[in-house]
């Protein structure tokens, strides 16, 4: 979703091209007028369809309402986004052709094929008839195309390795952790197409029930003004210090995440305003590039929008979305504060000035268009007195479009209003084909015990390794953490969320970890894989944006999120760590945030070099333990860690002193 960002006198939006040269989502076509109109009725059609779903739903069930939403987006998908790059010279448009419209026909037909006698499609699950097995593969094959067309070929690839090892198990060493009876094909496609745990399992339960809802929240959000609003804001409530021009980008990262949803595409349509702002105060390209990848990807692990993976937590733990939100907050706190010192550490490092980044007074702004908060409060509002989150935003788009009426150049009527719903359907259409084809990966696991095999083996290594059970929970956990980071370079955040919950966690929760620990651990490291090297697409993004080099700025985006990717590991080592997750007493949560504060503190020594004065690296060294033994959250380690970071501290501070001294002693007659 694009987001209008004012610059100047006007407002420059990226186009989708733009932002999607960034993002695992590859860019839709561009399609003529005519048919783009098509095909945002179409859309428009879905939007009302789903909103209406949440008050009036189909008596045939949940599975029933998956079928016809899957109806509904697949040809669009198979239609909108292209099967393969043609060179040449860019054109106007990029209608699909021929051999897109069968496959949108077939997949069409396919879909709505178990429609017609539904309960004896559902009833069929351990004898499916050939028809039953033909339209399935054919599914198959549609949703995995529909999937590489959005995403690329890691998720197909990894789709088609597990359909062949449910199909082929059976034939491995029956002493192989592995093994197992093994599958023949009409089972496995019954699996997907007739099962719980298949193409209508929970991925897409979320994408049609949840993420759809606020795609189109979203849209109308950014329709109705609100994008620009928060960016003016953010702009307006930071004018004089040095810093302000850091946390200006921080606070509008934040805010504008609410209406992007991604954290690429925050950073990008940031990183078009903010990135003059930076260079005229100062900022080197590579340090400005991170700051602004880590402020949008701050906006996905944040309350109250989180990532979709958030509510695919919730669906798993049967829990309240509001849940899961509650799990985020002091993590979120640590994360702010983590980019809130290395800002100020970079203002004087850098030597930055205010910039003057805004003529507008903030508290003028509030007070004509701060009624665009009232929506996002009014969600957190209704799932607080446990109305489900699916009808809390649709309620939070009625208000918003009423609340539209209130700036006449933003009102959400006729043709602005059907663009909203369009769009919003249009946005969720790489999702909703990700999590469909992730059900192939969650099905198998189901049937063949994947998961719990591949957690006894991860154990089994750390095991191999040391005996110490907290050696061996440290050690799994590393590795775990290794693994989404390495998956996530490769697929977007919310399949390698689903991959790995299935696959991951298993090994996490035998060792003593509670399932919100250890699926808040695999969320946290599936987000961060953007701004990870060796790819990092937020900080590839935002290098393009500041002209900075990309590798440099990969090492700065990662050390502004730095404690994003050890805090969490304080979730799972100690049950203390339970408390950051806002379980528990509220003495308990006080304290570990309080101690993960200095955490923080420490780590921003380390990556910044700078405490009083610029840090030698005998300060910093000493700051690298102490942050490690603050964030065990335990009594000794935590009485070490501070201890190490006074040496630290006061070694600075003297060698501050010192300076102060010969200073004027120099300046002295």
């Amino acid at each position: 979703m694009t987001v209008g960002v004012r610059t100047g006198g006007g407002v420059t939006t990226p186009s989708e091209e733009e932002l999607a040269e960034y993002e695992q989502e590859r860019p839709a076509r561009r399609l003529r007028p005519a048919l783009d109109l098509v095909v945002s009725v179409w859309c428009a059609i879905v939007s009302v369809g789903v909103l209406a779903q949440v008050f009036f739903p189909l008596p045939q069930g949940t599975q029933f309402y998956l079928v016809i939403f899957l109806a509904a987006v697949l040809p669009i998908t198979l239609l909108c986004y292209r099967g393969f790059r043609l060179p040449g010279r860019a054109r106007t448009h990029d209608d699909p052709g021929v051999a897109d419209w069968i496959l949108a026909a077939v997949a069409l037909a396919v879909c709505v094929y178990p429609l017609f006698d539904f309960d004896g499609f559902l009833e069929r699950r351990q004898t499916p008839t050939t028809l039953d097995v033909v339209a399935g593969a054919l599914l198959l094959i549609l949703l995995l195309e529909a999937c590489r067309r959005t995403t690329g070929w890691v998720l197909p690839v990894f789709s088609l390795v597990f359909i062949a090892y449910a199909y082929y198990g059976g034939y491995l060493p029956y002493t192989w952790s592995l093994a197992h009876q093994g599958f023949n094909f009409d089972a496995i496609i019954a699996q997907f197409t007739m099962g719980t745990a298949g193409f209508y399992g929970t991925p897409l339960s979320v994408a049609a029930s949840y993420i759809v809802l606020f795609t189109i929240y979203g849209a109308v959000l950014d329709y109705s003004g609100a994008g620009k609003f928060f960016i003016d804001l953010s702009f307006a409530a930071f004018k004089r210090s040095r810093t302000a021009p850091g946390r200006t980008v921080t606070l509008a990262g934040f805010l504008l995440g609410s209406v992007s949803g991604s954290g690429t595409a925050t950073a990008v349509s940031l990183g078009t305003v903010s990135w003059p702002i930076l260079r005229r105060a100062g900022y080197p390209p590579e340090p400005a590039g991170g700051m602004l990848a880590a402020s949008g990807i701050g906006a996905i692990l944040s309350p109250p929008t989180l990532g979709a993976a958030a509510f695919i937590i919730a669906e798993f733990l049967q829990v309240s979305y509001l849940k899961v939100l509650g799990f985020a907050v002091i993590p979120t706190i640590l994360y702010y504060l983590g980019i809130l010192l290395a800002i100020e550490i970079d203002a004087r490092k850098h030597g930055t000035t205010s910039a003057g980044t805004s003529t507008d007074s903030a508290w003028r702004l509030l007070l004509r268009f701060g009624y665009h908060f009232l929506s996002l409060f009014v969600i957190i509002a209704f799932m607080a007195v446990d109305v489900p989150p699916f009808k809390a935003v649709v309620y939070a788009v009625i208000i918003q479009f009423g609340l539209s009426f209130l700036d006449r150049e933003h009102r959400l009527t006729g043709r602005p209003l059907f663009k909203a719903l369009a769009q919003g359907t249009r946005s969720v259409l790489p999702v909703a084909a990700t999590c469909a084809t992730a059900g192939v990966i969650v099905a198998v696991t189901t049937q063949t015990g994947l998961g719990l095999n591949l957690a006894e083996i991860i154990v089994n290594a750390a095991h191999g390794l040391t005996s110490n059970h907290t050696a061996v929970l440290i050690l799994t956990v590393v590795l775990s953490g290794f693994a989404v980071l390495i998956l996530g370079l490769a697929v977007p955040v919310t399949a390698s969320f689903i991959i790995a919950a299935v696959i991951i966690s298993p090994a996490l929760v035998n060792l003593g970890v509670t399932q919100p620990e250890a699926y808040m651990f695999i969320f946290y490291y599936a987000v961060l894989s953007e701004v990870s090297p060796p790819t990092a697409l937020a900080a590839v993004a935002t290098a393009a944006i500041t002209g900075g080099k990309v590798m440099p700025t990969m090492w700065q985006a990662w050390k502004y999120t730095l404690p994003a990717f050890l805090v969490p590991f304080a979730f799972v080592l100690t049950d203390n760590g339970a408390h950051l997750l806002g379980q528990g007493s509220f003495i308990g949560m006080v304290w570990t945030t309080l101690v993960s504060m200095l955490a923080v503190a420490a780590l921003a020594v380390v990556t910044g070099g700078w405490v009083f004065v610029r840090a030698t690296w005998l300060e910093r060294a000493v700051c690298v333990p102490a942050a490690a033994l603050l964030l065990y959250l335990a009594p000794v380690t935590i009485t070490v860690g501070i201890c190490l970071l006074l040496v630290a501290v006061v070694i600075n501070l003297v060698r501050r002193q010192r300076q102060a001294s010969s200073a004027e002693g120099t300046v002295a007659p």
